[in-house]
């Protein structure tokens, strides 16, 4: 079997700034066409493996995915019969819904098949078509993940309460802040979405109170609007104030809300690194 060329990554800025968002190794990545529950056909993602988690990119050069799928609780992954030529299908099976996966060629797919099952079950399978190099990343990819899950549980914060998720404030343990905050005022804010509309148009910044926080957003429907959102820190959660209050476990767990509402339309305000605050105007520090 003739090993063709992987798939080149994203650059290495776009990469940078995903790692800051999703705060989880990277496994594997490349196209895949996915079809969730709630959609009427598949869709073409740039997709990549961190830690347990799918995460979906409109394409390659995206900083924000636009969906995201926990298989930790993978149930099993059935093989579906194609039509397609060099086409690899399988459905993932989990506790809330069956997701329907297609690559590109066979070869993508029996990788995908392979690193899938590795990070689900801990343990490198058996039953896929693999080349001696491409098993060897799959052993590398099993020991980090282990060491991660054992770093994550050693890690106070992360003991999980009756029926959380261990490892659903992983992304707290890492980076205490998503890299779209910024200790800046609301105007400031503003001036900052309104003067830089290609690195993003969502902020979270301190409330007024010092005690809470704020979303600034930059939405072009009709014209430019800025909209303004109080999140409140009680207890241990965030409360997003809005005409029915939500409340989620963390400030990852607040971006991802609108992200995903607005269907990607929403993307975390973040600056490229050879970029900073200071350069642009805004005599302020990043809190990442």
């Amino acid at each position: 079997m003739m090993a063709k060329k992987p798939p080149k990554p994203a650059p290495r800025r776009i990469f940078q700034e995903r790692s800051k968002i999703t705060a989880l190794p990277l496994y594997f990545e490349g196209f895949l066409l996915v079809k969730r529950s709630e959609y009427q056909e598949y869709k073409h993602y740039w997709t990549e493996l961190r830690g347990t988690t799918l995460f979906f990119y409109t394409d390659k050069k995206s900083t924000t995915y636009v969906d995201k799928l926990d298989i930790i609780d993978l149930t099993c992954l059935t093989d579906q019969n194609s039509t397609e030529k060099n086409c690899v299908k399988f459905t993932l099976v989990l506790p809330k819904e069956d997701v329907q996966l297609k690559t590109e060629n066979t070869e993508s797919g029996e990788e995908w098949r392979g690193f899938i099952l590795t990070v689900t079950e801990l343990s490198v399978p058996l039953h896929v078509s693999l080349l001696p190099g491409q098993v060897i990343r799959l052993h590398e990819v099993l020991e980090k993940e282990k060491k991660r899950r054992i770093e994550t549980e050693r890690t106070p914060s992360s003991s999980p309460e009756k029926g959380k998720q261990p490892f659903e404030d992983y992304e707290d343990v890492l980076n205490p802040m998503p890299a779209c905050f910024y200790s800046v005022s609301r105007k400031e804010a503003t001036e900052m979405l309104e003067k830089n509309p290609s690195m993003g148009n969502m902020i979270l910044r301190p409330g007024s109170d010092s005690r809470n926080y704020s979303i600034t957003i930059r939405q072009e429907i009709d014209l430019p609007r800025i909209k303004h959102y109080k999140v409140m820190n009680i207890g241990k959660n965030y409360t997003i104030e809005l005409e029915k209050p939500v409340t989620l476990p963390n400030l990852f767990s607040v971006i991802d809300y609108f992200v995903k509402e607005t269907r990607g339309n929403l993307r975390p305000f973040i600056y490229s690194a050879d970029e900073t605050l200071e350069t642009k105007g805004f005599p302020v520090t990043s809190l990442k």
